[in-house]
């Protein structure tokens, strides 16, 4: 499963009428960790292993699980409970099971496409092109969150910037630059990872200015399917203070034998 997470602020009607879907976890930003994860990395591999190491953290060949999403803005709180699906990078559902009155509201992503059912007015739309960097789920994350394609490595120059401790952790710190003509809007990344186990801290997202925009930060690592990760996700915008997105996977299971049919139309309006 893979989750992504979002951002630009709706407000509390739109949210009612509407709610996208998140990466997330789709969520796309949200995510769940590839079967491949036996490979070992430690802090003296390359730059380009350990971050590929956290990249597919989240990512999966396939996964079904919940998870409940709280957003906090200036004017309003909200909370979620969701279920959500994924297929490698390119498929995945997300469906709301509460509050009572957004049940059954859902997001199917298909390769680059992403839809949005809302259940109260039975209507199914397709995400336009333009709306891409528009709020998922009311949330701090966005539309291209949840679709982006490639990896870190693909995309982005990795250096390592830091090795040392903070904040009582020893930790290893990551520049990534953007490849020429690479498909991204950031003017850089900043990663961190604690060398103890190799699990990412927090990554930060600098705008075309150089001026940090946003910062993930990871935690409540544990061990789901087998695999430890981490089962929150704080999504954080530099803009407004106090504001956050915060992500809780609560179950998570892997390799569950999804078939790309599973991710059609059809199954978006099921409510099920």
């Amino acid at each position: 499963m893979r989750h992504r997470i979002l951002s630009r602020e709706l407000g509390p009607a739109a949210w009612g009428a509407w709610v996208p879907a998140l990466l997330l976890l789709a969520a796309g930003a949200l995510a769940t960790p590839a079967p491949g994860l036996a490979q070992q990395v430690t802090a003296d591999s390359s730059p380009d292993a350990i971050v590929r190491h956290v990249d597919d953290l989240l990512r999966g060949e396939s996964s079904q699980g919940r998870a409940r999403m709280e957003v906090v803005t200036e004017r309003w709180t909200r909370s979620m409970e969701m279920e959500m699906w994924s297929l490698g990078q390119d498929y995945s559902l997300v469906r709301v099971l509460s509050p009572s009155r957004e049940a059954g509201t859902a997001t199917l992503k298909v390769e680059r496409d992403i839809w949005n059912y809302l259940p109260r007015v039975d209507r199914t739309i397709k995400v336009p092109g333009a709306g891409m960097g528009g709020s998922w789920m009311g949330s701090h994350f966005t539309y291209d969150d949840l679709v982006r394609e490639s990896s870190l490595i693909d995309d982005f120059e990795v250096e390592r910037s830091f090795r040392g401790e903070r904040d009582g952790t020893e930790i290893l710190e990551f520049t990534l630059t953007p490849l020429p003509e690479a498909p991204v809007v950031w003017s850089r990344l900043e990663l961190d990872v604690r060398v103890s186990d190799m699990m990412p801290l927090a990554t930060r997202y600098f705008d075309e200015r150089g001026d940090l925009a946003r910062t993930m930060r990871f935690g409540e690592f544990r061990r789901m399917g087998g695999r430890l990760v981490p089962t929150r996700l704080e999504m954080h915008p530099e803009d407004k203070p106090g504001e956050s997105t915060t992500i809780h996977y609560d179950e998570l299971e892997f390799d569950v034998g999804l078939s790309r049919d599973f991710f059609s139309l059809a199954r978006l309006r099921e409510g099920r």
